[in-house]
């Protein structure tokens, strides 16, 4: 099934864009501070959890704030 909404095609590659250009822009880079607080409150989340550890909170959280952030 390859008809796929230009939309749902191009998530992926948004979502490397913004990560290799947090990676290059570092602080500087407008994405870095929402991704920041995902992936605390995600940690934070995790270690509350009594099922889920803060390591997997984190990369949730990271992964829900680049989604949000390029889902906008």
């Amino acid at each position: 099934m390859t008809d796929k909404t230009p939309q749902e095609s191009n998530v992926f590659e948004d979502v490397k864009d913004e990560v290799v250009g947090i990676a290059k822009g570092g602080a500087k880079h407008p994405g870095t501070k929402p991704v920041l607080t995902g992936a605390a409150v995600g940690a934070v989340a995790g270690a509350v959890l009594p099922v889920v550890t803060w390591p997997v909170g984190l990369i949730a959280g990271v992964g829900i704030a680049i989604y949000s952030r390029v889902k906008k």
